[in-house]
């Protein structure tokens, strides 16, 4: 079966079905988007013939919608709020998105199989339409302006709205083709993501799950633009982007790690002591830093060096085995390497400097059905 693609769809008809659903007849929506009774009709055709399903029931007082028009029109909706302009048509949206992907004409070309001069029409019709000026010419590479990149940003949101639109009309018909893109920062690797993601494919093997893993500076951008869904690791508190939701899963526990015969191993040592050796500790500005610096501020004492900065586990385990240096992280990061006696528990920390790990979405988010169903595992395995 070949599945149909947003780009198949027609912004405007999708207005049509959103008025239709809206004002319940087709007379009214007709003239709510300024088409023709003849012409309203043929879109909603159009659409029906396309996901192969009836979304409304004609009546004689009006139009009726149906299961797929409740799980479709709100996707539609959500994606022309997100478009927030009339003059955008699929073929301009999909161009913009590309020139943003690829970074050239030559390359949204490729990617699209549209031809360069339809896609330099498309996004000068945009920039004329919006009176922004969206991309500039840099040698041989196109860079958006801030204008474009949040006209970018605005409509991959909005495919991110369709697709899942499509893949929910999919899974009426019985044909199961939905995805969930998590974002993984490093403590959710260890433990919590993947126990959930083993949980829910037991009882979902045809969902797609596609796992991207980095930092939160690395994800964020991802997460914003929809090309995940979600993103997993220590939550920020205060969380400063308004755009963003954070949801507390859990509060982890963080140890001083260091190799199995290091001078402090077994000794329970104290702030001070601690302060006497060289740390591998991540950036400035996350919270592991933060409850780092905050060990040693709390007792008076100036922080020790840290020759390395770093958030990698695997680059942190190799500096630990190999030298006396000192590092924070939670058990589960290095279990094996505990078990196998390569690093040691050093000391533990006060009970209030932990970290919480939750997981972070976009305010806008409405998830799918499965989607719904991977965060209740999230949470599940998140307290055993």
């Amino acid at each position: 079966m070949l599945r149909m693609e947003i780009w198949d769809l027609n912004l405007r008809h999708l207005r049509a079905i959103t008025k239709i659903a809206e004002l319940g007849t087709m007379n009214a929506a007709a003239q709510a988007v300024n088409l023709t009774q003849p012409a309203i009709t043929q879109a909603l055709s159009r659409i029906e013939s396309m996901i192969a399903l009836p979304l409304f029931e004609r009546r004689h007082d009006g139009m009726i919608s149906t299961a797929a028009a409740d799980i479709f029109v709100p996707r539609a909706k959500a994606a022309l709020d997100h478009i927030a302009s009339p003059h955008v048509t699929m073929s301009r949206m999909r161009a913009l998105i590309a020139l943003a992907d690829t970074g050239s004409y030559t390359g949204a070309s490729m990617l699209t199989g549209l031809s360069l001069p339809s896609l330099h029409r498309a996004v000068s019709d945009l920039a004329l339409s919006s009176r922004k000026s969206l991309a500039e010419r840099r040698g041989k590479i196109v860079i958006l302006t801030g204008a474009g990149e949040v006209m970018a940003r605005s409509f991959r949101l909005a495919r991110v709205e369709l697709e899942a639109g499509l893949s929910e009309i999919d899974a009426l018909k019985g044909h199961e083709t939905r995805r969930i893109a998590i974002g993984a920062m490093p403590l959710s690797r260890a433990r919590v993501m993947p126990a959930a993601v083993t949980k829910f494919l037991r009882r979902n093997p045809h969902v797609h799950i596609s796992i991207v893993e980095g930092s939160r500076s690395e994800l964020v951008d991802p997460l914003r633009n929809g090309s995940i869904d979600l993103m997993i690791g220590a939550v920020r508190e205060p969380l400063a982007e308004p755009d963003l939701h954070q949801k507390v899963l859990f509060r982890d526990r963080i140890v001083a790690i260091g190799r199995a015969k290091h001078p402090l191993s077994g000794l329970s040592p104290s702030a001070a002591e601690l302060a006497t050796y060289p740390w591998v500790i991540s950036s400035v500005g996350t919270p592991l830093r933060h409850l780092w610096e905050q060990m040693f501020v709390r007792e008076g004492l100036a922080l020790p060096p840290v020759p390395v900065e770093s958030g990698s586990v695997m680059t942190i385990r190799q500096l630990l085995m190999d030298s006396d240096f000192l590092t924070l992280l939670s058990p589960d990061q290095v279990l094996v390497e505990l078990e196998a006696g390569w690093l040691a528990r050093i000391a533990d920390l006060p009970e209030d400097l932990d970290r919480i790990i939750g997981v972070t979405t976009r305010n806008s988010w409405n998830p799918t059905r499965v989607q719904s169903e991977f965060l209740a595992d999230l949470e599940a395995v998140s307290v055993t």
